[in-house]
This record gives C-alpha cells, sequence and structure tokens, in this order.
C-alpha cells in the first residue's frame, strides 16, 4: 500500500455492515485504487472489518478469488453451524482459521494504516472500536450477527455485531483523524423492497394443459344454443352446463396465476423474519447515524435483491461495487477538489473514459 505525499489529506473508508452484500466493497476499494485513491485510514463493521482486514493483510484479489469460487455448500461449511452452539446457530470457527493460515494474523497496531473493527457490548448496549490485539479476534467479534453466529468474550462482556450501533462507521473515522472520509452504505435499498423473479414464464406441466382444455370447454359453452333441440330437462342441463364453466374458470384463472408467479403469501419462516428484522433496523440507525455524522462522500451499491446470507452473488456484488464508485465520480472530484486535495484534477485513468 503505497502512502500519500504529506500535502494531501487523509483519506479514510468506512465500511458499513451487510453479511453478503458485503462482497461489494471488494469492487468499491478496487475501483478506487484504479482512480489513485487509497486510503489512510480503513474502519469496518461487521463484514466491512472482513473486507478491510483482507484489504490491510494485501490478500483482498486473494479473498476475492475465494469468495467468488464457493458453493452455498461451502459458505455454510466455513460457517461452522453447531447444534450446541449457545448464542447462535454458527461460531465460525473453520472461517477464522481460514484466514489465518492463509492471511497471517497480525496484530492491529502493527498494520500498516489504522484500523477499527467496530462491534457492540452486548450488556452496556454501547459501541466498542478495537484497536488492539490479534486481527482476526477483532473481525470475528464485529461480524458476530445476532442470532446467527455466536457472541465473543471480551473482558467481562460479550461482543456482537457492530451494525447494531454503528453500520456504517464514519465516527470512527472521524475520530482517527480523517479529512477526507467514504462512507459505503449497503443496506440503503433494502426497506420496502421485494424480490421481484425476473423472467418468470409458465412451466410446461399438466397445469398448463388443464388451462388449454378449459380454454377449448368454455368456447364450446358460449358456443350458438338451438332450443328446438333441447331435451325437456334443459333448465337442468343448463345449470349443470354453467356450474361446469365456473369449474372451468376457475381451474383457467388458477393456470393464469401459475404462470404469472402470482401466488398466496406464505407466512416468513423464522431466519427470513430474524434477517428482514436486522435490515430494517440497521437501515434505520444508518440514517440516524449519517444524518448527524455524514461522510464526505458516500456510495450506495444497489443490492436490494441480494440476502444477507446470499453470498452466490459475491461477483455480482463486487461488479456492483465498483459501478456505485463510478456513479458517484462527480461527487468524488469535488469533494476532493473542495479539500485542496488535486490527485483527481489529472485525467481519468484508463477505464474511466466513458462517464
Amino acid at each position: 500500500m503505497d502512502s500519500h505525499t504529506a500535502s494531501d489529506k487523509k483519506i479514510a473508508l468506512a465500511l458499513g455492515s451487510g453479511s453478503a452484500r458485503g462482497m461489494a466493497h471488494i469492487g468499491v476499494i478496487q475501483r478506487l485504487n484504479e482512480l489513485g485513491i487509497k486510503p489512510d485510514i480503513i474502519v469496518g463493521t461487521s463484514i466491512g472489518s472482513v473486507i478491510a482486514a483482507c484489504y490491510l493483510t494485501d490478500k483482498l484479489d486473494e479473498f476475492s478469488n475465494w469468495i467468488q469460487g464457493l458453493s452455498s455448500t461451502q459458505v455454510f461449511h466455513y460457517m461452522s453451524v453447531s447444534l450446541t452452539a449457545t448464542g447462535g446457530v454458527a461460531h465460525a470457527t473453520r472461517l477464522i482459521e481460514h484466514f489465518i493460515h492463509e492471511y497471517g494474523n497480525p496484530n492491529i497496531e502493527d498494520l500498516a494504516l489504522p484500523f477499527a473493527a467496530v462491534a457492540t457490548d452486548l450488556t452496556r448496549g454501547r459501541e466498542v472500536w478495537l484497536q488492539r490485539g490479534p486481527l482476526w479476534e477483532a473481525v470475528r467479534a464485529s461480524m458476530a450477527v445476532p442470532g446467527v453466529l455466536t457472541p465473543v468474550a471480551y473482558r467481562d462482556s460479550w461482543l456482537v455485531d457492530g451494525g447494531l450501533v454503528n453500520p456504517v462507521p464514519v465516527s470512527v473515522c472521524r475520530a482517527l483523524g480523517a479529512d477526507i472520509t467514504i462512507g459505503v452504505d449497503l443496506n440503503s435499498d433494502l426497506v420496502g423492497r421485494r424480490k421481484v423473479d425476473r423472467d418468470v414464464r409458465a412451466p410446461q406441466t399438466e397445469t398448463s394443459r388443464l388451462e388449454e382444455t378449459a380454454e377449448e370447454e368454455e368456447s364450446e359453452e358460449e358456443g350458438p344454443f338451438d332450443d328446438s333441440d333441447a331435451p325437456e330437462d334443459s333448465d337442468e342441463a343448463s345449470q349443470l352446463a354453467a356450474a361446469f364453466g365456473r369449474f372451468a374458470n376457475s381451474v383457467k384463472e388458477a393456470a393464469s396465476n401459475w404462470r404469472s408467479g402470482e401466488k398466496k403469501p406464505e407466512p416468513p419462516g423464522t431466519l427470513n423474519v430474524m434477517m428482514s428484522s436486522i435490515n430494517i433496523m440497521q437501515d434505520r440507525i444508518t440514517r440516524s447515524r449519517l444524518a448527524g455524522e455524514p461522510a464526505d462522500i458516500m456510495l450506495w451499491p444497489r443490492l436490494g435483491h441480494i440476502g444477507l446470507l446470499d453470498f452466490g452473488n459475491a461477483t455480482e456484488a463486487i461488479a456492483e461495487g465498483r459501478d456505485a464508485v463510478d456513479r458517484m465520480l462527480p461527487a468524488i472530484r469535488h469533494a476532493f477538489s473542495s479539500e485542496g486535495d488535486h490527485r483527481l484534477s489529472a485525467p481519468d485513468p484508463a477505464g474511466d473514459g466513458d462517464l
């Protein structure tokens, strides 16, 4: 990691929480580096602390390749799900052991850049900035999503996910001496939106054939009816035909609903309720914190369709992180220029010419 000249302002990255959506942080850092913007300070909450730690150990690209190659089964293997776990359903032992083995485990105070992992004191309800001790122990505490990962013992208390109190840690960056803070909010477009299935098509099943049969029968019933050919019990026959027509219409409607993807809503499962509740909470807390402690530059990757545990979309999330930087490039240039930092005044690097 290159150092800047003394005349340059100190740049800080505040990497927010969001579990699987945090892969967007990789794209953000990669794109900023291409623009010549490298942080002097980096602070992470939850998955933000994971990505920050990978960057600080110079293993971000390795991590990016690794996570994009994992299957869902492998992800849950590294989560170390355990029926005997207390305070959560998993303890992530394999994941932390992998990080230590592959990326090393330096003490935070020995890193090249100032770093803090934000966690929550479960007993006192306050945020904790972890700035000393083994790197991955601090990260593990910061990423302890309530109900999912077990809490981490810390002094006389227990630590859980920092997203409960400071989802986008801009305030920590300021406290560490940042002049220009770039915040990354992973949860900005989650609340109030529903997932929409793309390109929903009717399967060629028995339901489709029932629809065709229903249409044929309806067509026959709507044809001309000659009273001279009707039997004496025509009223009874008419009632029977009408009843059958209603049945055929109901089959047609059911088949149409199947084709359009409309179906009776089912109550959400326990995990879905918990994850959605965390989404709502983090969105509201983020809005409140940033209203009083705004970043100089905010990036909002559009990740509403990616769930908290949907690591299979890592590639898409990384690409969206890069796009989020490009969408805000005019604001980034303005913020740097306003602070007297002219590193972006030069012509854009290759790949930025279409903006």
